[in-house]
């Protein structure tokens, strides 16, 4: 079985699915340049190809696959992209670019979010951890970025939440964890 190949298919559809899933979100509080969103687009999907296709980055050939650990990554992949799209679809019309306040936000804490306050990033940090297990240790550089940005970026969030529902984002913060349920 092709399980890196299943892996860079499914980083692909995910992909697909969140620009398309951005079509008609609100608009922007603080406004971003439109060169940076289409930048970082373009280099996620750099990185993304690059992760699952040059020969560089990928394990060397005669190295035998372990169908078990592949099958195990494969999972934990394909449950990321659940996690984080199942907490995009409770977001809705106030999903936007990490860090970004739209207008008329809500704070969203049910779905996923009564668990986590940042499931998107602890959904695409299982598949990132899943796609390390299918096609290799250079992608645990990539999660180690990744993990990195997505504590900056959710504590930029989380700052902005508390300016934007100072009370109720309290009471959410005591109640649930960052990233990963029950521990941070």
């Amino acid at each position: 079985m092709q399980f890196r190949s299943i892996v860079g298919f499914g980083w692909l559809m995910f992909l697909a699915y969140w620009w398309i899933s951005a079509v008609g979100v609100k608009k922007d509080i603080r406004r971003r340049s439109l060169g940076r969103g289409i930048g970082a687009r373009i280099l996620a999907i750099a990185v993304m190809i690059a992760l699952t296709r040059l020969p560089f980055f990928q394990q060397q050939p005669s190295t035998e696959v372990n169908p078990i650990k592949s099958i195990a990554g494969l999972i934990i992949c394909i449950a990321g992209f659940g996690l984080a799209v199942w907490a995009r679809l409770y977001l809705g019309r106030n999903w936007g670019m990490p860090m970004s306040l739209k207008e008329g936000h809500e704070l969203v804490m049910t779905g996923p979010y009564r668990y986590v306050r940042h499931p998107i990033y602890t959904g695409m940090l299982l598949a990132i951890l899943g796609s390390a297990l299918v096609n290799g240790p250079i992608w645990v550089v990539f999660f180690a970025g990744m993990a990195v940005y997505c504590v900056y970026s959710a504590r930029t969030e989380e700052s902005l939440m508390q300016q934007q529902f100072p009370e109720q984002y309290a009471l959410y913060k005591r109640r649930t964890k960052a990233i990963v349920p029950f521990l941070i």
